[in-house]
């Protein structure tokens, strides 16, 4: 799989993981530094091949995350021919169980779905046994575990499991003071691995903002960007799917590849589009928030927010912002993040944002991109 040594999470995670007598963990790490691989080498270390039953469980939080765990999961255990993968996700032409017949329990060592139909399976159907789970994990916890529709499923389950026979993880790149409380209280005894806030943001990411007094001028702006992008893929994010379908229409022409991925599309048009994402079929994809956590895409060098993420009460939304600029500068990879700014409000969310995570972000012109590389090569 490539990997040459592991990442300063994964040194400091994996001795805890793989101990005999594993504790409860809960794990805070930048973006792209490993900790999929990291839970995974734990889960499949725990795996008897002897045990005909559910034995490890993964929650996340998107059909996109839970495919793509899976798919990081079966590459590593392609040597271990009784590791098998049973999918609890809706809605999809992909890997999942067809054949369940409801009271009788799965024989697929490790599930891994979405919340509502993991409940689903173990509530309803009855063919998951979470007494007999050995280990249990939920990546993106901090989602997990406080939005509304996810966090009843996540809580009930973490706490109908075995406490003496399973360990329980929680994995993710952003936890505030308040989340982290509530899952020290949910996952009792766990060792804790958290992030200074100033240490959140990846340093070989570089930020910057862009003023544009209207709409045009945002436009003109990734223009320029995607015009000094030699090598690699650009994520454009966007708050609503509106503004999305707008701009991949105006970007799209006959010398450029552009798709876009919003909540409009199905569940299987979703995968195909990441799918051609990560072979190279286009370079440039607009999207919402939808794959803003998690999804691990190879040489994506340049991040747009083509505006400020909020929370529901416009505030600057710090750990959306964080999680975006997250999907370039993978493993170390160089990456841009270029935040498009039309209002004092977003001038004022911007200044915020650096503030919180104590790292600078430089103003450019459209006229001073051409100084910057913006490539990995």
């Amino acid at each position: 799989m490539g990997f040459q040594s592991p990442s300063k999470i994964q040194e400091i995670v994996l001795r805890h993981l793989l101990d005999t007598s594993p504790r409860n963990i809960i794990v805070q790490s930048q973006s792209g530094t490993g900790k999929t691989a990291a839970f995974a080498i734990a889960i499949l270390s725990r795996i008897d091949p002897l045990i005909s039953t559910v034995q490890a469980l993964i929650l996340a939080p998107t059909y996109e995350l839970a495919i793509q765990i899976g798919s990081v999961i079966e590459k590593m255990s392609q040597f271990l021919p009784y590791i098998q993968i049973a999918y609890a996700v809706r809605n999809s032409s992909g890997p999942k169980r067809t054949n369940m017949i409801r009271n009788q329990l799965l024989t697929e060592p490790i599930v891994i779905g979405t919340p509502g139909t993991v409940e689903d399976w173990c509530y309803k159907r009855r063919v998951i046994d979470l007494s007999k789970l050995r280990i249990c994990c939920l990546d993106e916890a901090d989602v997990m575990i406080t939005i509304e529709g996810f966090q009843r499923t996540c809580v009930d389950l973490v706490r109908r499991l075995n406490p003496s026979v399973c360990q329980t993880m929680l994995f993710s790149a952003t936890y505030s003071d308040e989340v982290m409380a509530f899952a020290r209280e949910i996952v009792k005894n766990a060792l804790v691995f958290r992030l200074k806030r100033e240490k959140q943001t990846l340093d070989n990411i570089g930020q910057y903002f862009i003023r544009c007094f209207e709409p045009e001028q945002k436009f003109n702006a990734i223009e320029q960007i995607y015009d000094h992008v030699t090598h690699g893929k650009i994520i454009i994010f966007c708050r609503k799917r509106t503004i999305a379908h707008v701009l991949a229409a105006r970007m799209t022409n006959p010398e450029r590849s552009v798709r876009e991925l919003t909540e409009d599309l199905d569940i299987e048009q979703r995968a195909s589009v990441i799918h051609e994402f990560r072979e190279c079929k286009f370079n440039v994809l607009i999207s919402t928030d939808i794959i803003a956590r998690g999804i691990d895409i190879d040489d994506v060098s340049v991040v747009i927010n083509y505006d400020i993420p909020v929370t529901t009460n416009l505030k600057p939304d710090y750990d959306t912002y964080l999680h975006r600029i997250g999907r370039c500068g993978r493993f170390g990879k160089l990456g841009y993040t270029f935040s498009l700014i039309d209002s004092d409000k977003d001038f004022d969310r911007i200044n915020a944002i650096e503030e919180h995570f104590c790292h600078f972000i430089d103003e450019i012109t459209i006229e001073e991109l051409t100084n910057l590389r913006l490539d990995q090569e």
